[in-house]
């Protein structure tokens, strides 16, 4: 019993990352239809915003709290930028935002490259985060514990915000029919920016998270929106809750599967499980079966 430990505390930590990660595109991919493939760069920009938040603020304790709304913004503006500048015109064409999405990824990864070292910059944990609590025995790091935590607030902010807010409710209904919710006033262009802006504003808290377990590099991008885009897809369309189980129970796979085998083989047989789950049950974990989207 006490082996297992290891791996279920590191998988729900790993699962929480892939939460904050696929959180954004629950919204822009679950819910407007966008597959979007530069959410991974979004992913990118946050940890970079940590990183040059870290020179600006000399104190690594401050630097941290700092980064994480300004990750937010930063990604978040980027995603309204591509919003405006392209994506307004190819709502229900899902294909088309994926080649276009592809091309701005790569725009943005040579982008990176041009302003940062290629092999990437160090983002440096704070005193509060560098310990470790003792779990049944397991030295578990605190920089997991805050990455769950943060998931968690990330979680239930988005929710409340979905469901009990006029906002979210103008959300669903541009969602469920967007030209009978035009006919009663509701703005749905300004709903399809401000939801791209949250949703991209997600990746880069996703990024900050990323930045403190395995620091920056202009490819990062490209190991997270994969499994994201699995984990939303696993989890059912536009589903939270599903979202958060999938999330998780991809976490603990890849953590269980590292334990016998290599990292990127876990990463794969974890996927293959995933993907063998969408055989048997296509539309997810969750489907939408009332007007509630969580």
């Amino acid at each position: 019993m006490e082996s297992l430990i290891p791996p279920l505390l590191n998988g729900t930590a790993l699962g929480a990352l892939l939460l904050l990660s696929a959180l954004g595109l629950t919204l822009t991919f679950g819910q407007m239809g966008v597959i979007n493939m530069a959410h991974g760069e979004f992913i990118m920009a946050g940890a970079f915003v940590a990183y040059l938040t870290q020179l600006v603020i000399p104190s690594s304790n401050l630097s941290i709290p700092v980064a994480l709304p300004l990750a937010f913004l930063v990604a978040g503006l980027l995603g309204l930028l591509l919003e405006v500048g392209i994506i307004q015109w190819m709502y229900r064409r899902p294909l088309d935002t994926l080649l276009v999405t592809v091309g701005v990824s790569l725009i943005l990864q040579q982008a990176a490259l041009q302003i940062f070292p290629a092999q990437g910059v160090p983002v440096e944990n704070p005193a509060w985060l560098q310990g470790q609590i003792d779990v049944f025995g397991y030295a578990w790091p605190l920089r997991q514990v805050f990455t769950i935590a943060l998931a968690g607030v990330c979680v239930a902010a988005l929710a409340a915000w979905l469901k009990y807010t006029s906002f979210g409710r103008r959300i669903r209904a541009t969602v469920q029919n967007r030209d009978l919710a035009e006919t009663v006033g509701v703005r749905t262009r300004n709903v399809d920016r401000i939801t791209f802006f949250v949703g991209s504003g997600l990746a880069g808290v996703a990024g900050v998270a990323a930045s403190l377990i395995g620091g920056t590099n202009s490819q990062m991008g490209a190991q997270y929106i994969i499994p994201a885009f699995l984990v939303v897809v696993a989890g059912g369309i536009g589903q939270i809750k599903g979202t958060v189980i999938a999330a998780w129970a991809v976490g603990i796979s890849m953590a269980l599967f590292a334990d016998w085998t290599t990292g990127s083989l876990a990463q794969v047989l974890a996927f293959i499980l995933v993907v063998v789950f969408l055989q048997f049950r296509p539309q997810g974990l969750f489907t939408v079966r009332t007007r509630g989207l969580a």
